[in-house]
């Protein structure tokens, strides 16, 4: 399944469960540093969560996606921003377009994201480029290897590691590139991959599972019968909280990353 025949497919109930954490937008509005005069640019905006949230702040920002259902949420949740469809390795946009730019969650979607990097570059005056990520490093201590070990596998084989980002930014142009660590907390209203690290009751939930692009892309049906059976005995037991404090961990669960075009 291509990645837009993936979003397409999750777009439909994306929003029952993604809703934009208000942590999350005030870290990437902390790290874009926007100005009131700025135009900045969301690529792979998907549903538009975090756009419209940031949007909600003052900021004039843009959407961009590639998945024509996850467009079609966005534009009615704010028919006022600007959405835009197409491939993020070619930006539809002139030189020196935006002052600014956020990825969220996406660059394993995207194939050759040293490309899109790029094409950011391109389109942005001087100015913060932001991207929040896992890296495989980080995956490795999710608990959900514990319980779906093939999917979590493939999944963390989809992501980058950070010196490959990293790269991936100074090739493009950026300079100062520096990252920061988020960790998961019980009150994260996003439903991503680990949302549930410190509730494990939720991935019971067919509606959460449907919202994340790993029960989609790297699960098969067995394991993860097989994993939900044993996850729901082990929560029934109070077993879970063993699991949960075996993959501790102080290497963060997700990964802001910050480089500059001067």
């Amino acid at each position: 399944m291509s990645n837009t025949a993936i979003y397409n497919t999750i777009g439909k109930t994306y929003d029952t469960t993604r809703k934009p954490d208000p942590e999350i937008v005030k870290i990437l509005s902390h790290f874009l540093e926007p100005t009131s005069s700025g135009r900045y640019l969301d690529v792979a905006c998907g549903s538009g969560n975090y756009t419209n949230a940031l949007a909600q702040t003052g900021l004039n920002i843009e959407g961009f996606d590639i998945s024509d259902e996850m467009l079609g949420k966005a534009r009615l949740k704010n028919p006022a921003i600007s959405w835009h469809q197409g491939d993020a390795k070619e930006l539809p946009f002139q030189d020196s377009s935006f002052d600014g730019a956020i990825c969220t969650l996406a660059t394993h979607h995207m194939g050759r994201f040293e490309e899109a990097f790029k094409e950011i570059y391109r389109v942005m005056r001087p100015g913060k480029f932001v991207m929040l990520t896992a890296t495989p490093e980080q995956m490795k201590n999710y608990w959900l290897c514990h319980y779906f070990p093939m999917m979590m596998e493939d999944a963390g084989q989809r992501m980058s590691s950070f010196r490959r980002v990293e790269q991936a930014y100074i090739d493009a142009g950026f300079i100062n590139i520096k990252q920061e660590k988020f960790f998961v907390t019980n009150t994260l209203t996003d439903w991503f991959l680990h949302a549930g690290k410190y509730r494990p009751e939720m991935y019971l939930n067919p509606a959460v599972r449907a919202g994340i692009s790993s029960f989609h892309v790297s699960a098969n049906e067995k394991e993860i019968t097989t994993g939900l059976a044993a996850l729901k005995a082990d929560i029934d037991s109070g077993k879970i909280q063993k699991i949960i404090k075996q993959y501790e961990s102080d290497g963060g669960d997700y990964l802001f990353v910050v480089g500059e075009k001067v």
